[in-house]
């Protein structure tokens, strides 16, 4: 009998287990907690919306310009706006009659709460004359209180549908940075039903496939549910009290990540009760021998994706830096459940739930001498070094061949959306008929006493409009809302004239002022981009005006080289996090560069055909900044547990038969229940397409398809062949290096 063939049972004829070293009432009690708990956080899934912050300002840090640009502008104002347009067009002229509804439109969207209607202008109209535009700020923040991002999307929903009441068969669309952001909102309405149902769906046909059972199922995904409730309600009260910040974007990947990871941890403790089930008459026996053989593993794997997410605190973005926390909450919570609700429900309930394979007591659990991953083990121990060499070759092949078509240098608004929602067409309709670049101005605070030189230095900038009032002080609301009421005639002169008198602008405060630059070309676009780099080195070198740039485009500008800051930082950081884990867990430092080279190797390989398929099969214009880190941080952190799972078992067998054998035992024993756990990792990430936004499309893509290369070539191919092939000296420096081999 060859080592590989050698079972359980001859290894250790047992039939009970102590027990008392496991603290069996903590798990029972804690078990209980996480079912009250989790059933009672189910309720806050709905409220995630109230504390979602999903605007470019929130997530970057106090000491960007834009951000301090912001906080002084905020003095100026009696409430602080997000700019947008209402569109009103005709394939031929509107005519007066349309031009009276558009007139009675204005004044109901006047009307309407959180509209800024002291700063609404005179309705434009295009020169062609099939066009009108309603400038419409929604009011962002009041106060100190700012404006939830479901109360803006209701908001501009009531000022659409105004429009559309008053303007009769005239075509209405939204625009502007308002328009595009509630867009962006709507994409996440509907995140928890949709999204979590799509995901749970697909987790539940996989699952049934891999169980062949009709009830076992349902134990893992009922877990998942109480760890997402459990941790929707850690997560609202954080960010209720603005301890976090939490985006539609985190909430997508918070529920796809509690899915998934959660039932990979359900299917290694599954795979290792039912293989104890086959050995231990009783079950409580055999659930307990199975908590403990695989909560090492599923310890140190939660343990590492916690730790690599919170290396995102070290992030300048504050979507990032609570993206980390936000993700590890949800890990942490799915562990808790995972390992004390889930083993204390399959326990109770006995062995049936495995119907129609139950499993008998025949001592048959040692799977390596049975089925497909017994002969994967064979041919990885008869042909290691072709076999990692072949799959070495393979993963530079991809890399090489896709990277190139990656374009990380971001997205504009129109961009971003996977469809196309009427703020998209109606952006574009804008953009044709009216001045790109108004209504959403480069905003500049400089010192009063220098504000013309600063006015003089814009005006000069290439990309600033050069119309008339393009660069101006700018207005007092209130006086030209006054003035308004006096004298129409009046403002609507001094607007076409240029900048308004010196009488109708805001006084200085503090000695600063505020100016407003327009854009000729459309706020989010890269040639406003380049114009806003070129205006903050005009303005900075007016001598004493200490002059700063914000606005739309310069805090788009201002994400944009946060994400590239924080992917150069974060990424060898998660590096170090992840070998230190490895070390520990497996007391060695040979086999943890090993397996980080080759997780490196797999996600380099996924940006490669990540890129491929971005530019030529799916279309996108590119990829978000934020792209590459957030790729990495989820395929690293994620394609390391497969590792964890396969080289903790590899070494429980190495103690007994030695590294070689404990190699292809420890692939035959894990193959199945691995990639089965990476299919269902890969479909959960994958559900995030369903989203219309290109972000989270290119996400679950780039994680689904590294996931599962990570699976099927990585832990399958390259590590256990690489590691069959070193021998023993992958344990360096520990014993196991100098034991047999």
């Amino acid at each position: 009998m060859t080592k590989l063939d050698t079972t359980d049972a001859e290894r250790n004829e047992r039939g009970t287990v102590k027990r008392r070293r496991l603290p069996i009432f903590t798990v029972i009690a804690l078990a209980i907690f996480a079912f009250v708990a989790g059933g009672f956080g189910g309720s806050f899934q709905g409220k995630l919306a109230e504390v979602q912050k999903n605007d470019n300002a929130s997530y970057l840090p106090s000491s960007a310009e834009s951000t301090i640009v912001s906080n002084q502008s905020a003095n100026f104002l009696a409430v602080e706006t997000i700019p947008g347009f209402v569109l009103f067009h005709r394939d031929s002229a509107l005519t007066e009659a349309d031009k009276s509804a558009i007139n009675s439109a204005y004044g109901a969207i006047a009307g309407i709460s959180g509209v800024d209607a002291d700063g609404m202008q005179p309705t434009q109209y295009s020169a062609d004359g099939t066009t009108a535009s309603i400038f419409v700020p929604l009011v962002a923040k009041d106060g100190d209180a700012s404006v939830a991002g479901d109360v803006l999307a209701t908001t501009e929903q009531n000022v659409i549908d105004a429009a559309k009441q008053a303007a009769g068969d005239v075509e209405v669309l939204p625009a502007g940075p308002g328009g595009l952001l509630v867009a962006f909102i709507d994409a996440f309405a509907g995140l928890d039903g949709a999204l979590l149902g799509a995901a749970l769906l697909v987790v539940i046909l996989i699952l049934l496939v891999v169980y062949r059972s009709p009830v076992l199922w349902f134990f893992p995904l009922f877990s998942a549910l109480l760890a997402i409730g459990l941790s929707s309600m850690v997560i609202y009260f954080l960010a209720k009290a603005e301890l976090l910040t939490l985006t539609g974007q985190s909430q997508g990947i918070l529920f796809v990540l509690v899915i998934g990871a959660g039932t990979d941890y359900a299917l290694l403790l599954i795979s290792r009760y039912r293989e104890e089930l086959h050995t231990y008459p009783n079950r409580f026996d055999a659930m307990i021998k199975a908590w403990r053989e695989s909560a090492p593993a599923i310890t140190a794997s939660a343990v590492t994706v916690i730790l690599g997410l919170l290396c995102l605190t070290f992030s300048q973005l504050n979507s990032n830096k609570s993206l980390g926390p936000v993700a590890a909450i949800g890990i942490a919570c799915t562990y808790l459940v995972m390992m004390t609700f889930m083993p204390v429900a399959l326990a109770a309930t006995g062995r049936w739930v495995f119907w129609p394979r139950k499993p008998k007591v025949d001592h048959a659990a040692d799977l390596t001498t049975h089925g497909m991953w017994g002969k994967i083990a064979e041919a990885v121990g008869s042909k290691d070094r072709p076999l990692w060499i072949g799959a070495t070759v393979l993963l530079i092949i991809l890399f090489a061949a896709g990277i190139g078509s990656l374009k990380t240098d971001g997205l504009t608004s129109t961009e971003s959306f996977t469809n196309r929602p009427d703020a998209v067409v109606g952006q574009e309709l804008y953009d044709s008929k009216f001045d790109p670049g108004a209504g959403a101005p480069a905003v500049i605070t400089a010192n009063a006493d220098q504000a013309d030189a600063v006015i003089k230095a814009a005006s000069g900038v290439e990309g600033i409009s050069q119309d008339p009032g393009a660069v101006c002080t700018q207005v007092d609301v209130a006086k030209v809302s006054e003035l308004i009421k006096t004298n129409p005639a009046a403002v609507a002169q001094a607007a076409a004239a240029g900048c308004a008198p010196a009488a109708f602008t805001v006084a200085p405060i503090d000695g600063r002022t505020m100016i407003n630059a327009t854009l000729a070309d459309s706020y989010d676009s890269p040639q406003a981009l380049e114009t806003v780099k070129r205006l903050r080195t005009a303005v900075h070198d007016v001598p004493g005006a200490d002059a700063l740039v914000g606005g739309s485009t310069a805090t788009t500008l201002d994400v944009q080289a946060a994400s590239v800051r924080d992917r150069n930082l974060i990424i060898p950081i998660v590096l170090v996090v992840i070998f230190l884990v490895l070390a520990a867990l497996l007391r060695a430092l040979l086999i943890p560069v090993i397996l980080i080279v080759t997780v490196v190797l797999s996600f380099a390989a996924t940006l490669g055909v990540s890129g491929f398929f971005f530019t030529h099969v799916f279309g996108f214009a590119g990829a978000d900044q934020s792209f590459p880190l957030f790729a990495f941080v989820f395929l690293v952190a994620l394609g390391i547990d497969y590792n964890i799972f396969l080289m903790t078992r590899v070494r429980e067998e190495t103690g007994e038969f030695g590294t070689r054998a404990g190699v292809l035992r420890g692939l035959a024993v894990t193959g199945g229940v691995i990639t089965s756990a990476g299919i269902v990792l890969a479909a959960t990430f994958a559900v995030l397409g369903i989203l219309p936004l290109v972000f989270l499309a290119e996400i679950g893509f780039a994680v689904a398809f590294g996931v599962l290369l990570d699976t099927i070539i990585v832990r399958s191919v390259l590590v256990p062949a690489l590691s069959h092939d070193i021998g023993k000296r992958i344990w360096w420096p520990s014993e196991l290096a100098r034991a047999k081999d």
